[in-house]
């Protein structure tokens, strides 16, 4: 067996390449790939095998993709051009006989109103037209989303958000990156869905109580209005289409499309997912470790 990870320069790929390794799935049978070469020389310090591969040039994706088993196809980063680069990477597997890909999606992607499932919606059309043995990984909201802008969020004191007492599940990446590496590493996982998010929802309140815990000054959930939430985020220098997605999200979470119940991913990982101040204590542990 093979397994080739797509996107292993970024943070989800990566965990899931060291998830893999955690398994004791042999370093000889994994291909990290990646667009930057100097992130990829760090993910071979690892012992697996890496590759270059951009998903806009297919060439690069034949390579790598060549006598690979399964793949797992990370969803990219450049938003309004990643159902045309995923289509590469579907068109080059299914060329090259790969028997299995598992695509990293969003939550509910066939239904929801959320605007950033749009291209995983189509992404997951393409892959069913394709012929080829799957597994959808929807990926509900990361804990880091909240704390990678701890930085901001201490500065002021505020997390700022538009998405009301709504409640969100969520877990920090290493549980994603676990459940992507047990649909790699094991059989059964043909056609299955998984609607993945943490075990425990909460509201941002929650996420702002817990950052002002575990940093020791006072941390407060500021609700604003949509409209108000995006003329913050276009003044902080975001691209509109960024702001709006995050705007949208928080909709959806007021909505409560973002509050996953099924279990599937500490079923999938075979443990409860880290507690949602575990992680924030965690994140902020770091930080002040690198200061």
């Amino acid at each position: 067996m093979s397994i080739v990870v797509t996107g292993a320069t970024g943070h989800l790929g990566r965990l899931t390449v060291q998830a893999l390794l955690a398994r004791g799935v042999d370093p000889a049978i994994i291909t990290a790939t990646g667009r930057n070469s100097e992130r990829l020389a760090d993910v071979a310090t690892l012992g697996v095998r890496t590759a270059l591969a951009d998903f806009d040039d297919v060439g690069s994706l034949k390579q790598a993709f060549e006598g690979a088993d399964k793949v797992l196809l990370v969803s990219g980063t450049d938003l309004g051009s990643r159902a045309a680069q995923h289509a590469n990477v579907i068109d080059v597997a299914r060329t090259a006989g790969v028997g299995f890909i598992a695509y990293t999606s969003a939550p509910h992607a066939d239904t929801t109103a959320l605007l950033l499932a749009v291209e995983h919606r189509a992404t997951e059309e393409l892959i069913e037209a394709s012929g080829l043995p799957h597994a959808f990984l929807r990926n509900g909201w990361y804990v880091e989303n909240y704390t990678d802008q701890l930085t901001t969020t201490l500065e002021h004191g505020v997390v700022l958000g538009s998405a009301g007492d709504g409640r969100v599940s969520v877990a920090p990446r290493s549980d994603y990156a676990e459940a992507a590496a047990a649909v790699l590493a094991t059989d059964g996982h043909d056609g299955q869905v998984y609607e993945l998010g943490g075990d425990e929802s909460v509201t941002l309140s929650d996420i702002a109580s817990a950052i002002a815990a575990a940093a020791g000054q006072p941390v407060t959930y500021q609700d604003v209005s949509a409209a108000a939430h995006l003329e913050v985020l276009l003044g902080a220098g975001l691209p509109a289409v960024v702001a709006e997605i995050l705007v949208d999200a928080d909709r959806a979470i007021a909505a409560g499309e973002l509050e996953v119940t099924t279990g599937d991913l500490s079923r999938l990982i075979g443990h409860p997912t880290v507690p949602m101040a575990t992680a924030v204590a965690d994140a902020v542990g770091a930080r002040r470790s690198q200061r």
